[in-house]
């Protein structure tokens, strides 16, 4: 009696059991087994996480180059994916992530930003040299006929001289012989007053013809005048200086005969010279006719001439890439004296204002051209511009940056003669917070990591000998080596003995750049 007693509690409680178990699952919204009434934290409660899209792979240097496929750089390093909501520009396919760089290394690397600002580019010409006369005032006094050098009255090169200033005098038979006929026409005209008209417009004839003869043989209006008053030939006539200036040549001597034609004396102005200087290729494209120029010349140190560009040669000298440019200007006191050296400063470009940045803020690659521009605190985004003009120490950008935005200027690394384009940006990028980067399992190897002590320091050469552990992203086992400092400030803290941890990539084949080392954590110290 009492054993039945026993089950039949048994199943009464079995059946309470099995009845509040299933008003709890109702009251749930779900049946006994749905895994949602499971407790949490049991391994019914964990679901399998979404698998995250890639949308591109960018380059992990940096660069603006994404692929939608995997690949490798010439370094050999894999491109980077990027992840659906990864990055505020993860959103948008073909625009490169960011340069991500913490605030100690922005000011250990020296990075100095400026705003790209609207600015009127103008920049000087700079060419050398040299005064020459203008050639529209030489002159050469060469006679058109034969004769002999009576008398010098200007016997010395470099002599100045008058205009109308008697310069010698020459005897030649054929012009006394052509006084004469001049002087017997002149007569016969006289004595046929009282003729028929033929025989006096045929004699008048003769005289003007003799007369117009003398006249061509530049005999000047009053000699002209004075043989038609008195009707005698003189034996010598005189030559006169037929302009203000400098004897630049004399080749006249007193007694020697002379043929027609040949140049006696040479008479140069020099009240106004030209200055031709040689621009160079590059620059020829700036100048214009009309443009003021500014001629200095070592003699007169405190003195500056001014003039105005009148030509630009058509021609090109092939040795030494030049175009020849004409300025002229006025030479008072004669100070610029031909063959002078000068050094020519000419103003050129626009006076409307463009979007510039500092010409050192261009990261040139030969093939293109990249600034980096400050995306926000830490930030930095490698864009590809389009130049245009230049000043004196500015750049205009036609495409890649706007108005207001900042571009670094200055930093350390690229001061470095010895960095290229990708080992500076990989430098950045390598620099970026651990943080603030995808895991590396997730996005390829960003240069490599390792730990290890300082072995020696070399400050001269800028390299650092580390003693390191085994480094699995290249399969290198422990050992000891040198590495070159991206910057010569990596190494000013180090010491031989200190244990770091150090970031490095290859920049050349064989040659390991060290772009970021720091003392290492406490865990790695112990574990040395």
């Amino acid at each position: 009696m009492k054993a039945s007693n026993v089950i039949l509690t048994l199943v009464v409680l079995g059946a309470a059991g099995a009845g509040g178990y299933w008003l709890g699952g109702q009251r749930h919204g779900g049946s006994a087994d749905t895994p949602a009434a499971a407790p949490a934290g049991s391994a019914a409660a964990a679901v399998p996480a979404k698998a995250r899209k890639v949308l591109y792979y960018r380059n992990p240097m940096g660069l603006p180059d994404t692929s939608p496929t995997p690949k490798k750089d010439q370094m050999g390093m894999d491109y980077i994916p990027v992840y659906e909501g990864e990055d505020e520009d993860a959103g948008r396919p073909g625009v490169p992530g960011q340069i991500r760089i913490s605030t100690e290394k922005i000011q250990k690397l020296g990075v100095r930003t400026e705003a790209a600002t609207l600015r009127a580019l103008g920049r000087t010409v700079r060419a050398a040299g040299r005064v020459e006369p203008d050639e529209r005032r030489i002159h050469v006094i060469s006679p058109k006929y034969e004769g002999y050098v009576e008398r010098l009255h200007v016997n010395v090169t470099g002599q100045p001289v008058a205009k109308g200033q008697p310069l010698f005098e020459v005897y030649s038979p054929e012009l006394v012989s052509a006084q004469r006929e001049y002087a017997i026409a002149a007569q016969g005209v006289q004595a046929m007053a009282f003729a028929a008209s033929e025989a006096q417009s045929g004699m008048k004839q003769l005289a003007d013809s003799s007369l117009a003869r003398l006249r061509n043989w530049d005999l000047s209006p009053e000699q002209v005048a004075a043989l038609v008053k008195t009707g005698e030939a003189r034996r010598t006539v005189t030559f006169r200086s037929p302009v203000s200036g400098i004897v630049t040549e004399k080749k006249a001597v007193q007694g020697m005969r002379f043929m027609p034609g040949e140049m006696l004396y040479q008479v140069t102005d020099l009240s106004s010279v030209w200055v031709i200087a040689d621009v160079f290729e590059q620059d020829i494209g700036l100048v214009r006719n009309g443009s003021q120029a500014t001629v200095r010349i070592n003699a007169y140190p405190d003195k500056v001439f001014r003039g105005r560009i009148t030509y630009v040669y058509p021609t090109m000298n092939a040795d030494t890439r030049t175009v020849p440019v004409r300025v002229e200007l006025a030479n008072p006191g004669h100070l610029l004296k031909p063959a002078m050296f000068t050094q020519v400063q000419v103003q050129v470009g626009g006076k409307t204002p463009v979007i510039a940045v500092p010409d050192s803020a261009v990261i040139d690659s030969g093939t293109r051209q990249i600034v980096l521009v400050q995306a926000g605190e830490g930030r930095f985004e490698p864009r590809q511009v389009k130049l245009g003009a230049r000043s004196e120490n500015y750049v205009e950008v036609r495409e890649g940056v706007k108005e207001g935005e900042r571009v670094v200027v200055a930093a350390n690394f690229l001061i470095d003669a010895e960095s290229n384009l990708k080992a500076a940006i990989g430098g950045l990028a390598s620099a970026a917070p651990a943080a603030a980067a995808p895991a590396p399992s997730a996005q390829g190897p960003v240069g490599h990591r390792a730990e290890g002590s300082v072995d020696s320091v070399d400050l001269k050469s800028g390299t650092v000998s580390l003693n390191h552990g085994a480094i699995a992203s290249l399969k290198w086992p422990a050992m000891t080596m040198e590495f070159k400092a991206a910057n010569q400030s990596l190494l000013k803290d180090l010491r031989p003995g200190t244990s770091v941890s150090f970031e490095f990539v290859e920049r050349q084949p064989g040659e390991w750049v060290v772009t970021s080392i720091s003392p290492a954590p406490a865990k790695s110290r112990a574990a040395q």
